[in-house]
């Protein structure tokens, strides 16, 4: 079977191209369609010789300009010729599911979301957009709107990663989506065994509506431990609150690698998580570590922690709310309430075996599906 995966971008490493990963190992040979293609920093995953990517990849800079794109990338990927294909896997936040099928071909798209910025966070994107941007979203977001609900139609069987986002799909596509939450390395995220030490963690993009500062607020204004993991465009104004809390300890740093993520997952006192999340993949990191999370009680992560046994929830995102919910957490931990080996049971169900099991059951079965019809 010659098989063809689409996805959005190749350009950094992150969940969706774990999902593009586990795809791979379905299907070796199968080629990979892509806008834009980052050989340096993608080479160890996708091998350059499995990788077609649009004619927007002889744009200079295109690695970096990518998101500017977004008028094009329609064109870009209904360009790609996918006719000689028995089967077509899309791994999608954006445009890369506005593929063209032959109508006797199998066609399943893994959505990681329907584009946040077309839909319902276009007025929160357009709010912090400069005036440039801002004019452009208002010209072209009308029709990206449109083409993105057109080319959902498209698809034979849409996959989803969470209850959550199939609710955005049917509000905005009319469409049913099958949820299979993505993977997770439970096999390399392991307990270590050992108590957990006095230090909660933030592991995060530093983006805005991640709400670092809500972490950095009430850990401050507690008097708690706080390692912040991660890089991004808010670094120094959140460096900058961090020192407004004084004798505070909040320490940042930077990226790390996996292993020392790892490291610091294993020994902290919990995760705490303060976005909206489509699914949330770091929460599930943390309990396949043994470790509980302090979760804003919205998105994906309501169906990948257990309150009271894999953690809590808070219901407001702000500083006050988060440390109510901290003081109880930690009332409960005195308890023994939450136990290593428990979460670390519960993150398995997110393993990425049981990922490949779910995604090829589905191929399956809408394979089957087109062979009826035709």
């Amino acid at each position: 079977m010659k098989v063809a995966i689409v996805h959005d971008w190749l350009v950094n490493y992150g969940g969706g191209e774990r999902v593009v990963e586990q795809m791979l190992a379905l299907y070796p040979d199968a080629d990979i369609y892509t806008l834009v293609y980052d050989k340096g920093k993608m080479a160890s995953h996708f091998p350059p010789e499995k990788v077609h990517t649009s004619f927007l990849q002889k744009i200079p800079c295109a690695s970096k300009l990518y998101t500017k794109f977004l008028k094009f990338m329609p064109k870009a990927f209904e360009s790609f010729d996918l006719s000689g294909y028995d089967l077509v896997l899309a791994s999608s936040s954006s445009c890369a599911k506005g593929v063209i099928t032959a109508p006797t071909v199998p066609y399943l798209a893994y959505i990681h979301t329907p584009m946040r910025y077309a839909w319902d966070l276009y007025f929160a994107y357009l709010k912090r957009s400069g005036l440039l941007t801002r004019f452009f979203m208002k010209r072209w977001i009308p029709g990206i709107r449109q083409w993105d609900y057109l080319s959902s139609q498209r698809i034979d069987t849409i996959i989803c990663n969470s209850r959550y986002i199939a609710r955005r799909i049917q509000k905005f596509w009319h469409r049913d989506a099958k949820v299979i939450h993505p993977p997770v390395d439970t096999e390399r995220l392991t307990p270590n065994g050992k108590e957990s030490e006095d230090f909660y963690i933030v592991f995060s993009r530093f983006v805005s509506y991640k709400r670092i500062d809500v972490a950095i607020q009430a850990c401050g204004e507690l008097g708690r431990k706080l390692i912040v993991i991660g890089s991004g465009s808010e670094e120094k104004h959140l460096k900058a609150f961090a020192a407004s809390f004084a004798g505070s300890s909040i320490t940042f740093t930077g990226r790390l690698p996996d292993d020392k993520v790892a490291d610091f997952l294993q020994r902290c006192r919990a995760l705490i998580f303060c976005a909206e999340e489509d699914f949330g993949i770091i929460p599930v990191e943390a309990q396949a570590c043994g470790r509980p999370v302090i979760a804003y009680g919205k998105g994906g992560a309501l169906e990948t922690v257990v309150d009271g046994k894999t953690g809590i929830f808070f219901d407001g995102q702000d500083s006050q709310s988060l440390k109510e919910a901290m003081l109880r957490f930690e009332a409960l931990a005195e308890q023994g309430i939450f136990k290593a080996q428990d979460i670390a049971a519960h993150a398995q169900q997110f393993s990425a075996s049981r990922f490949r099991t779910q995604l090829k059951a589905q191929i399956d079965e809408t394979v089957r599906m087109i062979q009826a019809k035709i």
